[in-house]
């Protein structure tokens, strides 16, 4: 008997092997990312972290599949104050993982392309990893945040809840931002 009809016969056959059958009764996993940016077209952060976005999914693909994870991927457009407190936005561009944001921190600092774009001064999302800071987050750091929500425990924690009970206010960043493109979409 083959590795293959052994584990075809005890309905756990993987890839593994290289027999190509899928168990249909393994639950399949899923992760949502959201990817929530301000704009594509001029800020180089936005742009910058849906390349690494992108770079990093297709580095995980394969893993993913194996272990039978879905991942979905929405890219929102956050184009008004209404989508920004819909969706409880806090800086642009933003990760989230199954409603989890990767990055704990808000952390800012001005972002010349989205000042450009709107024609006032705003700041843009830094991110931090391993002690350092990034303008784009690094592939590592969205691939630890996937495969943290793959293989950390599972549910979310208290942390996670209190943060969706509490109010939201949209921050001043965001505030002037939209203000902003107001005055600009009217000369």
């Amino acid at each position: 008997m083959t590795c293959c009809e052994t584990q075809t016969n005890n309905n756990c056959c993987n890839a593994i092997c290289g027999c190509g059958e899928q168990n249909n009764n393994a639950k399949k996993k899923k992760i949502v990312i959201d990817f929530m940016y301000l704009d594509l077209s001029v800020c180089e952060r936005c742009q910058g972290t849906e390349g690494s976005l992108k770079e990093a999914i297709s580095d995980v693909a394969k893993v993913l599949e194996l272990t039978g994870t879905e991942v979905i991927v929405n890219n929102i457009h956050i184009d008004s104050e209404e989508k920004a407190i819909q969706y409880r936005f806090e800086s642009s561009p933003t990760i989230r993982i199954n409603g989890k944001d990767i990055q704990l921190e808000t952390k800012e600092s001005l972002c010349e392309s989205c000042g450009d774009l709107c024609g006032d001064e705003v700041d843009c999302r830094v991110w931090i990893y391993n002690g350092k800071e990034y303008n784009v987050p690094p592939k590592a750091m969205i691939i630890d945040a996937i495969l943290r929500e793959i293989y950390g425990k599972n549910g979310s924690s208290d942390n996670d809840e209190n943060k969706n009970e509490q109010k939201y206010e949209l921050p001043e960043n965001l505030k002037k931002f939209f203000e902003s493109m107001r005055q600009k979409g009217k000369k």
